[in-house]
């Protein structure tokens, strides 16, 4: 994670251990897709609802984009 997201993180209350490699892959996919598929605005939306969902649901991010 650069130092930019690091330093948000920890104004979020997380750690640069709550977006690992493998979930910022994913999240940047799904947002690439989102841009490409619809308006442009929406990936960062969808990426919103994808934390809201992991969050709220417990389960993994690749298991639900899967």
């Amino acid at each position: 994670m650069d130092a930019w997201l690091t330093e948000a993180a920890g104004r979020l209350g997380l750690s640069e251990a709550d977006l690992g490699p493998d979930d910022e892959t994913t999240l940047l996919d799904q947002a690439r897709i989102a841009a490409h598929e619809s308006a442009r605005t929406n990936a960062p939306l969808y990426c919103y609802l994808l934390g809201l969902a992991v969050g709220r649901s417990g389960r993994d991010l690749d298991e639900l984009v899967g």
